[in-house]
């Protein structure tokens, strides 16, 4: 059984770096050919994909926030990595970490994560 779980702070301020980590279990994240994503939801509109990292170590990021994201991840801890800088309260979401074998659609997902941007 394949989880995924993550975490990270709750608060962020303003102009921030937002960090959150998504830990795996199950399977290992350089197995063939699993895409894990980082996907949010603000409150009262749709999923938002902000990007993903591959099995490989590619990484792929949504235009509308790649001047300010970087995804990472830690194959020794089996675990991958969202920062997102210079947060403004419009980053207030919902973020959830899943994964996708090749584009056949998302299998397993985190539980989510709410993380607010406020002074």
């Amino acid at each position: 059984q394949v989880q995924l779980q993550e975490s990270g702070p709750g608060l962020v301020k303003p102009s921030q770096t937002l960090s959150l980590t998504c830990a795996v279990s199950g399977d290992s994240i350089t197995m063939n050919f699993y895409y894990y994503s980082w996907i949010r939801q603000p409150p009262g509109k749709g999923l938002e994909w902000l990007g993903a990292i591959a099995y490989s170590g590619a990484t792929y990021y949504s235009p509308s926030v790649k001047s300010r994201t970087a995804i990472s991840r830690d194959t020794s801890k089996n675990q991958f990595i969202l920062q997102l800088s210079s947060v403004t309260p419009e980053d207030t979401a919902v973020y959830y970490c899943a994964r996708e074998y090749l584009v056949e659609g998302y299998d397993y997902w985190g539980q989510g994560t709410q993380v607010t941007v406020s002074t």
